[in-house]
């Protein structure tokens, strides 16, 4: 989760040329979600579709998120910013608690 979403924060940096970023994160019983936005230049379908060539960016971003049960969309248009979403359930998302004891002196 964490290096998909510092991707695509990084991403957002280096390539949008955005004057603003909002990242928001939410976790409930069902599911875990960080969603990035920027209003910077955004990217074509082309670049959506394949990356760009010599990249591997948001390949990565994708293949990351399907080894961890999760769900990756990037919503884009030129000149329109771009938005990512990562969903995990939260059964994936979660490490269950280990019941820890304590010993007395």
């Amino acid at each position: 989760m964490y290096r998909i979403a510092s991707e695509a924060v990084r991403n957002a940096f280096r390539h949008s040329r955005a004057a603003q970023i909002e990242v928001n994160i939410h976790h409930d019983e069902r599911q875990f979600r960080v969603r990035i936005r920027d209003n910077g230049k955004g990217m074509g379908p082309k670049v959506l579709d394949t990356g760009r060539e010599g990249h591997y960016g948001l390949r990565g971003m994708h293949e990351r998120a399907k080894v961890v049960g999760g769900k990756l969309a990037v919503w884009s248009q030129v000149d329109s910013g771009t938005e990512t979403e990562l969903t995990i359930p939260a059964s994936r998302s979660y490490a269950k608690s280990r019941s820890l004891r304590r010993s007395i002196f």
